[in-house]
């Protein structure tokens, strides 16, 4: 029996949709051509197997995803990854959490930053460069959004650029839709 996992943590659950995923083996042509840019690049998991079944979207997603989340240029990758984290914390994705805090640590070896929010919350007390990235992007991900000119100021203070700060929005956002899509399609479980 599977338990639907409800807490926050760094310890990545397993994803189950609620429709049966694409067989990759039945695949159809165009369903296996979108499969081919996977956000990770590391497999198809049973997520972009249940977003194959409509390929044409799929097919300008990843790009997209894994443009906004590790282009080279403008905001750090522990950065996006902060912004997906509190994208996902203000969603209530468990899942999306898990894999963004960890990517985060992953990155920057910051393990208290996590361990602050996974604490506190959207409260959490965090470095003003840091918390200024974290605020935005959890200011930014209800609906409507309450980011606000100051909070945007606070990004400049801490010395964000203009390429650095639409980054944020964009890692922000592309997680305000992709967590709403995953609590749609599935849950997060342990076994």
């Amino acid at each position: 029996m599977s338990e639907v996992v409800h807490e926050f943590t760094t310890t990545v659950p397993r994803w189950q949709p609620y429709v049966v995923p694409v067989d990759l083996e039945t695949a159809s042509a165009e369903q296996r051509e979108a499969m081919q840019v996977t956000p990770s690049n590391k497999g198809i998991s049973p997520y972009v197997l249940t977003l194959a079944h409509d390929p044409e979207s799929l097919a300008v997603r990843s790009p997209l995803f894994n443009l906004i989340m590790y282009g080279k240029d403008g905001l750090s990758l522990g950065e996006r990854e902060l912004g997906a984290t509190a994208a996902s914390i203000v969603n209530r994705c468990v899942y999306c959490a898990a894999v963004h805090s960890s990517r985060f640590i992953n990155y920057t070896k910051r393990t208290d930053v996590i361990d602050a929010i996974f604490q506190d919350g959207l409260d959490a007390e965090l470095e003003e460069h840091l918390g200024a990235v974290f605020d935005f992007a959890a200011r930014l991900s209800p609906t409507p959004p309450q980011a606000s000119q100051e909070d945007a100021q606070a990004l400049a203070d801490v010395g964000l650029s203009d390429l650095e700060c639409l980054d944020l929005v964009l890692s922000s956002a592309i997680f305000g839709w992709a967590n709403r899509l995953m609590h749609t399609l599935g849950e997060p479980v342990r076994d």
